[in-house]
């Protein structure tokens, strides 16, 4: 499927509220109501949104500790690595990359000692991992608009 400026638009509008009414996603990108309907059918059907989500807050919903964490792992093992990690409920997204490390991961724990539970105990112990490094997140923007500074206009 080819992704046109108006495709790209309804995809903007969903990314932010994936929620939105068709007559104000239509609205939004100025269109019919019933030409975003049938966008949006093409846009899941052709694979391009391949679902809608909800995007939480990792603090109010009780994850107070994440981290990336980069893995080193033996190349042979790969795709078992990548679904032990998947069955770690506290690994939030799991991403093979290139570069000095092979493996990056998205993990959200209750506090710091559930975290280093997660990482020495659980992501440790999965075979062919051979390093690991932990990255703490002081504070997460979410993907969303940067937050409004306290005083800012």
């Amino acid at each position: 499927m080819q992704v046109d400026d108006i495709d790209r638009a309804i995809l903007a509008v969903l990314k932010n509220d994936a929620r939105v009414s068709m007559t104000a996603l239509a609205e939004a990108v100025h269109i019919s109501r019933a030409g975003a309907h049938a966008r949006v059918r093409k846009l899941v059907d052709s694979g391009v949104i391949v679902n809608f989500t909800v995007r939480t807050d990792p603090v109010r919903a009780g994850t107070h500790a994440s981290a990336y964490v980069t893995l080193l792992i033996d190349q042979t093992g790969w795709q078992e690595v990548r679904e032990r990690l998947s069955a770690i409920p506290e690994v939030e997204h799991i991403a093979l990359v290139g570069g000095d490390f092979d493996v990056l991961l998205l993990v959200r724990a209750a506090d710091n000692s559930h975290l280093r539970r997660v990482v020495l105990e659980d992501i440790q112990s999965v075979p062919w991992v051979r390093n690991t490094r932990t990255i703490l997140i002081f504070e997460d923007f979410g993907g969303g608009p940067a937050p409004k500074l306290v005083g800012a206009p």
